[in-house]
């Protein structure tokens, strides 16, 4: 058992130290950081006639909520820009039409006055329908604009009632934007189709889903979704790479987002000069139901087509997120170009995946993929098992095979001489 550990403890040790390679935490685009704008949060909360049920701690939903809300105004951070959205809170109606455009800015995404923020909450009650698709579009032009750090808390309690807007197409269409807003999702005591609908809604923008039974559940986790979004983040740089090499966009380090469709394959280049090493890492998230059996493929080749060096990653079944990676030390030479650096060469990067879905699912916009580059010092020795790049194995099967001979002569050797004792004795 003692050993099962240890080795499980040194297994952990090589992951997080390929994780750290591969996936560097200092990525940033090449031009270097930009002033970061304070973050924005928009909370959209359902105030529809369902929330009036009391089953939350024996007080209703919008009891719980409204606390919440007073909660986590009290705990917002200063550098926080808040902003409050309802829907269904004005229209108690029949006429759909009426009903699919209630929805209001409660109070305004900025500084924040707390007592005016809890003032408008306190007058809020539960009246009409859930226009989640309609709250969604409108709280993203709440929070456009700059390169602040967005996230949208959405708090109901039920499914949108206003199809054919669907909410999580309106999700998605969000994400493909490139805006980098991050729709968290928290359902109060949600049935099975809330919770579905909700997941997917989070699942398009990389957000999460959270189902609430109690006030402190609510209340917690919305202060944690609000802290985070203080929290300092790098948002990639949108690009949109080819269907070849030739005419690819030219990447520096740095972190981007492009989109995929199912079963696409996309081009990038990046030029690696002598004793530099490429360092590439590829996410693709599944935003949506997808069949089982996937993979993602990530190559390097020459402007020639020769593959230098490719990672990959396969899956089967449930999975939000699938990555993978490749590194590629270019050796050093004494050679300087005109400019009195060695001449670069132009790698070219490939991003495939194998995902698939049922023929009711839609395939636009593509599936969200995050593609980090990094160029750093290359190896100075031989010796140094990135000097060989990953997806190189066979250098470590000559290694097996020749230490498996040498044990084997070894092992050999010594059983001849214990039998030989054995017999003399």
């Amino acid at each position: 058992m003692i050993t099962s550990k240890r080795l499980a403890i040194g297994a952990c040790g090589m992951l997080a130290a390929l994780a750290v390679g591969l996936f560097p935490a200092s990525a940033v685009a090449a031009d270097g950081p930009t002033a970061k704008e304070p973050p924005k949060v928009d909370l959209v909360l359902d105030v529809s006639g369902s929330m009036r049920a009391t089953d939350i701690d024996g007080q209703s939903r919008m009891a719980a909520a409204k606390q919440a809300f007073n909660e986590v105004i009290d705990a917002v951070p200063d550098e926080v820009r808040l902003g409050i959205r309802t829907l269904g809170a004005n229209y108690a109606g029949e006429d759909k039409a009426l009903g699919c455009k209630d929805t209001k800015q409660l109070y305004p995404v900025g500084p924040l006055n707390r007592t005016e923020a809890k003032t408008a909450v306190a007058t809020l009650a539960p009246t009409g329908w859930t226009p989640i698709g309609p709250a969604l579009l409108a709280s993203a032009q709440d929070l456009e604009g700059g390169n602040a750090t967005k996230r949208i808390v959405l708090i109901t309690d039920g499914e949108d009632t206003c199809a054919p807007l669907d909410p999580c197409e309106v999700a998605r269409d969000i994400a493909a934007k490139g805006i980098h807003l991050t729709i968290d999702t928290l359902g109060l005591v949600p049935d099975a189709k809330t919770r579905a609908q909700l997941t997917c809604i989070a699942e398009a923008t990389g957000g999460t889903y959270t189902a609430v039974q109690h006030k402190e559940e609510l209340s917690g986790r919305v202060r944690q979704l609000v802290d985070r979004a203080a929290d300092p983040v790098v948002n990639p740089v949108a690009t949109e790479g080819a269907k070849q090499c030739q005419g690819a966009p030219l990447l520096k380090a740095g972190l981007y987002s492009d989109r995929e469709t199912f079963g696409e394959h996309r081009w990038y280049r990046v030029d690696v000069r002598p004793g530099q090493e490429l360092r590439a890492s590829v996410s693709i998230a599944a935003d949506r139901a997808v069949n089982n059996d996937y993979g993602v493929l990530l190559r390097a080749t020459t402007v020639h087509g020769r593959e230098i060096v490719r990672g990959s990653e396969a899956g089967d079944g449930r999975t939000d997120v699938l990555s993978t990676g490749l590194r590629y030390p270019k050796a050093d030479v004494d050679d300087e170009g005109a400019d009195g650096e060695p001449p670069a060469e132009t790698v070219c990067i490939q991003v495939s995946n194998s995902f698939s879905a049922a023929p009711s699912v839609k395939t636009t916009p593509g599936m969200p993929v995050e593609l980090a580059i990094e160029l750093v010092d290359g190896p100075d020795e031989a010796s140094d098992a990135a000097a060989f790049g990953l997806g190189r194995g066979w250098w470590l099967l000559g290694v097996l095979v020749l230490v498996g001979l040498l044990a084997g002569l070894v092992w050999g050797w010594i059983s001849r001489w214990r039998i030989s004792v054995w017999r003399t004795n």
